[in-house]
């Protein structure tokens, strides 16, 4: 099995670089591993038209170069997308449209082997993460416990519950998604990012977002926030490079104490 480098970073607390693409060309995918920039690139099959093949050559690129694929999918098939996109190869799945912490929890449950252990969904599958082998093995468990579970902030069930979600044991990234929030609220973009072009950024609270500025950690282009542990490893990035990144504050307070706050990049 090969090694998770977007899991291994994260345990190791260092932030990671990312771009996305929509492409299924996967020259694309080596032309950004040519730049020795990035760590993981993001193809957002929500947006365009893939087969299974595409996966595969997808994640050989991305092996070429020692980057992580991570796929972005649709509401519906979800856990047939997520489960073939891991035995491609790819090492994360950011799940859309979520609405509920319950939601959450299955998303879950969707990357993880179906052990008593780990209580998840996945069995065992002869597919290319797996050669050559056939599966079930304590490294292929194991494989499936590294998938990197990310998912996107972008509907009101999950701003009002963030922090349950945020709680929710096997989440690793959040991403806030400002056009599906605004859109349920009937708010433009530029009503709802207000606070942050005027050098803030939005400020979620109880589940609400105020429109108080709140100071940048950093204003360049692509950057991200720091969005401090609170309890467990929680991050949080920019739905697109040109969306302001929203701070999110957790009900009850700051950081849990020693804790140490994580960046997670994306161009």
């Amino acid at each position: 099995m090969r090694p998770n480098k977007l899991r291994e970073l994260l345990k190791s607390n260092k932030p990671t670089l990312s771009t996305h693409i929509h492409t299924t060309w996967p020259s694309v995918v080596e032309a950004i591993g040519h730049t020795g920039l990035y760590d993981y690139v993001e193809f957002v099959g929500e947006y365009g038209p893939f087969d299974l093949h595409d996966l595969d050559n997808l994640a050989r690129a991305g092996d070429i170069y020692n980057m992580s694929m991570q796929l972005k999918v649709d509401q519906e098939p979800r856990g047939f997308l997520a489960q073939r996109a891991i035995g491609s190869g790819f090492h994360s799945i950011l799940f859309a449209d979520c609405r509920s912490a319950a939601d959450v929890q299955e998303c879950v449950r969707i990357v993880r082997a179906e052990t008593p252990e780990d209580g998840g969904t996945y069995g065992v599958a002869t597919r290319r993460f797996t050669y050559m082998g056939y599966g079930g093995t304590k490294e292929y468990v194991q494989a499936l416990r590294d998938i990197v579970v990310a998912i996107m902030i972008e509907k009101p069930g999950t701003v009002d519950t963030l922090e349950e979600v945020l709680f929710v044991k096997g989440v690793d990234v959040v991403q806030w998604g400002g056009s599906d929030y605004s859109m349920a609220h009937r708010t433009s973009r530029r009503a709802l990012f207000a606070p942050a072009t005027s050098g803030g950024v939005p400020r979620v609270r109880n589940g609400h977002q105020d429109g108080r500025a709140a100071p940048r950690r950093d204003r360049h282009r692509g950057s991200g926030e720091v969005l401090p542990r609170h309890g467990r490893p929680a991050f949080l990035r920019r739905h697109r490079h040109h969306d302001p990144a929203p701070v999110v504050e957790i009900p009850g307070g700051g950081p849990a104490q020693g804790s140490r706050p994580l960046t997670h990049l994306r161009a």
